[in-house]
C-alpha cells in the first residue's frame, strides 16, 4: 500500500533540514526531534548550524515535554557528532530496568542504525553540490541508466522505504522514553512559547546562512 499524503508529507519533513527555508509543515513530535539530532551530527563542524540546530531540538523537547527525559539529558551532555552514537546508552542513565538495559541498548542500537540508513537515502541528493551523480560520463546508455536510478527509481520505491520511520520512531519513542504516545507540538506554539527559532526572522535567516557545512 502506497503511503498517503499525510504520511508523504510526514516523511518528507523527517528528512527536511528544517531549515528557515524548509521550515515543518505539520506537527513536531520525538521523530523530528530525532531528525534535529541528526542533523546536528551532520553540522558538527559548523558552530552556526549547531547552535541553530540546537535550540530547535531544545525548543522542541519543552515543547513536548520531555526536557527532563534521561534522553534529552545525555543530549545536552553529548557533543555534535556523537549523539546517535550515543542514544544507545540511555537503558544505563536510569536506575529503573536495570535488569534489561543490554537488551534495551541493542534493540535501541539497531533501530538507530536503520533509522540512519533511511535517512541517508531520503537525503542522498543533499550530496551533490555541484552536478548529478553520473553526469560526465561520456557513455549515453550507461549515464542514462545512472539517472533512470537515482531520480527514478529510487525516488519511487523510496517512498515505501520511508515509511519504516514512521514505525521505528514510535519504537524507538517507547524505548527511550518509555512511551508510545507520540505527543505533538504544532510550529507557531514553538516558535511563541517554546524560543524555536523563527523563520521569518531575518536575523535567524541571515545567521543560519552565513556558514555553509565543511
Amino acid at each position: 500500500m502506497m503511503p498517503n499524503r499525510i504520511e508523504r508529507t510526514r516523511i518528507s519533513q523527517l528528512t527536511s533540514n528544517y531549515s528557515p527555508d524548509e521550515p515543518p509543515r505539520l506537527p513536531l513530535d520525538f521523530g523530528d526531534y530525532l531528525s534535529l539530532l541528526w542533523r546536528l551530527d551532520q553540522y558538527a563542524e559548523s558552530p552556526v548550524k549547531v547552535k541553530y540546530y540546537r535550540r530547535c531540538a531544545q525548543a522542541l523537547a519543552a515543547g513536548l515535554g520531555v526536557q527532563g527525559s534521561q534522553v534529552v539529558k545525555l543530549m545536552e551532555l553529548t557533543p555534535p557528532g556523537q549523539l546517535y552514537e550515543q542514544l544507545a546508552n540511555v537503558p544505563y542513565r536510569s536506575a529503573n530496568r536495570l535488569v534489561d538495559a543490554s537488551d534495551r541498548k541493542a534493540a535501541i542500537k539497531q533501530m538507530v542504525e536503520l533509522r540512519l540508513d533511511i535517512l541517508r537515502v531520503g537525503t542522498y541528493h543533499d550530496q551533490w553540490p555541484v552536478s548529478w551523480p553520473g553526469s560526465g560520463i561520456m557513455d549515453n546508455d550507461l549515464r542514462e541508466r545512472v539517472f533512470a536510478v537515482l531520480f527514478t527509481a529510487l525516488q519511487g520505491q523510496y517512498e515505501n522505504f520511508g515509511r519504516l520511520l514512521l514505525v521505528i520512531d514510535i519504537v524507538l519513542s517507547e524505548l527511550l522514553l518509555g512511551t508510545r504516545d507520540m505527543a505533538e507540538v504544532s510550529v507557531a506554539d514553538l516558535v511563541k512559547i517554546h524560543g524555536y527559532p523563527n523563520f521569518n526572522d531575518t536575523k535567524v535567516r541571515t545567521l543560519y546562512y552565513s556558514e555553509t557545512k565543511t
